[in-house]
């Protein structure tokens, strides 16, 4: 458990966004806090993909080769 104190600014969207999506303050701040480490997350491997391409240890894949290869193609 952490408990933070927040700039009036950033609390005031955040009772905004509790009312407006009907849930917690908690809820919210919940949710916010998981999808920005989802963020972290994506961004931290698609960082360490991009230095094993420019380094020649991976390939780039083109999307058409992508979307053909599992039967996507429009």
């Amino acid at each position: 458990m952490i408990a933070i104190e927040l700039p009036p600014e950033i609390e005031n969207r955040l009772d905004m966004l509790a009312k407006a999506t009907g849930k917690t303050k908690v809820a919210c701040a919940r949710d916010v806090i998981a999808e920005y480490l989802d963020d972290m997350d994506d961004a931290h491997i698609a960082e360490q993909v991009a230095k094993r391409i420019r380094r020649g240890d991976e390939e780039a894949v083109p999307l058409e080769q992508v979307m053909k290869r599992y039967g996507l193609e429009g």
